[in-house]
């Protein structure tokens, strides 16, 4: 296959965000979540575990704890054993409570709003605060890159980095900014639903014929 043009990738980027936008209309995490704090703490729970796991989680996690006073005081075991099921739960245990101590600290117990105050949070890299700030407050600052964004991101060779952050930086040139959150949320529900890891359904694929590794 001839090497692809900086400008045709762009071309080609763009036709698969307009058509994933017809075909998940919806930009609305999966995640269940009462307020942005609630949401903060659905998406460190969510790193390595489906979102439908986290789902069935958090209802008894929020009965129990549901502010970051109530989770900044928490006792770290029995926060472990309510998060036990969504795995690393040591990591995210210790990550919550200190995120939550930082809230209180420097925010007055209310999440920040910007990349930069999000990102100095304990357990909270660039996927969780563009989920946060774009789902919790409608601020659009990057583009949400988990495993699923990953591999279909190299699948259509629209990037060959494996690392989050440099495939975050080789989409967003090539994606208009009002498209950046629906576009990962939409190739998230389309490696669930259709481009999976072991067994991709080509021939139910939308994206199908801007498709390179199809192609090939």
């Amino acid at each position: 296959m001839l090497k692809e043009s900086a400008e045709k990738k762009r071309e080609r980027a763009e036709k698969i965000a307009k058509n994933l936008l017809k075909e998940y209309p919806s930009d609305q995490t999966a995640l269940h979540y009462g307020d942005p704090f609630q949401l903060l703490v659905a998406v460190i729970l969510s790193a390595q575990c489906t979102d439908a796991r986290v789902n069935m989680v958090t209802p008894g996690l929020f009965a129990r704890l549901s502010t970051p006073h109530d989770f900044a005081h928490a006792d770290v075991r029995e926060l472990e054993a309510l998060i036990h099921s969504t795995g690393f739960y040591h990591n995210k245990a210790k990550n919550i409570i200190g995120c939550s101590q930082s809230l209180l600290q420097y925010h007055n117990g209310i999440v920040p709003q910007t990349m930069d105050e999000l990102f100095a949070l304990p357990g909270v890299g660039r996927k969780t605060a563009n989920v946060v700030l774009g789902a919790a407050f409608g601020k659009i600052e990057g583009v949400v890159v988990d495993t699923h964004v990953i591999r279909l991101s190299n699948r259509l060779n629209l990037t060959k980095e494996v690392s989050a952050v440099k495939i975050e930086q080789d989409l967003m040139p090539l994606i208009k900014k009002k498209y950046w959150f629906h576009f990962s949320h939409s190739l998230i529900l389309h490696g669930r639903k259709v481009c999976s890891a072991r067994k991709p359904m080509c021939t139910e694929c939308s994206i199908l014929q801007f498709c390179p590794s199809f192609l090939v």
